[in-house]
């Protein structure tokens, strides 16, 4: 079972990276034994278990994987390096600022803690890179997630015969189809498609349309808990896009919380630009209500985690 946990992915272009990382990462994406899209989430979940359940637990791995998201559109390459020595370190104090003092070691020893903070703490002092190109999300989308999509970006895959075809076309026609076959016949599979929801979308319209959120949030709201979350995503985005890459919300396995029917009614991204668009033009009942109805739509998928 995979975890219920949504993601927030930066794609760089191959040419983003150094010559020597570019040779790598080319013949990676060429590999045929490197983890598919399909299977790469559930790759990162087994690696994540083994170093868990050893005697003793593995906080972080020892050295970062070599493992990345790969995107084609057209000739161009984008990777997604996994980073999980780094997002393991950044969960690991994410773990201990929410869990009781006391409670910590009954979880990972003392000792382990200390060599990974030991370890961690070496990397900061090289200068190394502190931010991660992806971002994880348990049991719910946070809303500022779907500010800087479309929701023609959508890309919805059922994995039952009658959805096999992508109804909105190719996430924006950025990489390949997220299917565990080949593509025939103009969206019939081979074999049954991962189920899926994703949106995919350009750097640069990723960050007009948060720019535009922060304006009206900013207009309308003041300093406030929805534009300080905006700012938050758009820092993030500063802070590590390049400028050609690609923005993905991948739903991961959060699709497994929801039927056919109420993802086919999914229109989140929809929803929260139309709640802006009712903020921008003085339509407070439209505000109200598309806010209403994203916010009961992911309450209802957030109480999931306390469900007997």
């Amino acid at each position: 079972m995979l975890p219920y946990t949504a993601y927030l992915r930066v794609y760089h272009p191959i040419t983003a990276f150094s010559s020597e990382d570019q040779a790598y990462w080319r013949a990676y994406a060429d590999s045929p034994d490197r983890p598919r899209r399909v299977n790469a989430v559930a790759a990162e979940h087994r690696e994540s278990l083994r170093r868990l359940v050893a005697t003793p637990p593995i906080p972080a791995p020892r050295y970062e994987s070599r493992n990345a998201y790969v995107r084609r559109a057209g000739d161009e390459l984008y990777i997604c390096p996994w980073q999980t020595r780094l997002r393991s370190w950044l969960g690991l104090r994410e773990f201990r600022s929410e869990t009781p003092t006391q409670l910590c070691p009954m979880f990972i020893p003392e000792a382990e803690t200390e060599a990974a903070e030991s370890a961690f703490q070496r990397w900061r002092e090289r200068g190394r890179p502190l931010r991660t190109q992806i971002l994880t999300s348990t049991w719910t989308v946070p809303l500022p997630w779907f500010v800087p999509f479309d929701s023609k970006e959508r890309c919805l895959v059922l994995g039952t015969e009658q959805d096999q075809a992508l109804p909105r076309g190719d996430a924006g026609g950025y990489g390949q189809r997220p299917t565990g076959g080949a593509e025939v016949n103009g969206g019939v599979y081979e074999s049954a498609p991962a189920r899926t929801l994703l949106y995919v979308t350009e750097l640069s319209s990723a960050m007009s349309r948060l720019e535009r959120a922060i304006h009206v949030l900013g207009e309308s709201l003041g300093d406030s808990t929805p534009l300080r979350s905006v700012e938050q995503l758009e820092d993030w985005l500063n802070g590590i896009a390049h400028p050609e890459a690609l923005l993905e919300l991948d739903y991961g396995g959060l699709v497994h919380l929801l039927d056919d029917e109420q993802l086919r009614d999914d229109e989140s991204v929809a929803e929260v630009d139309a709640a802006i668009t009712g903020l921008e033009t003085g339509q407070d009942e439209l505000t109200m209500a598309m806010y209403r109805r994203v916010t009961q739509r992911w309450k209802a998928v957030q109480e999931l985690e306390r469900a007997n």
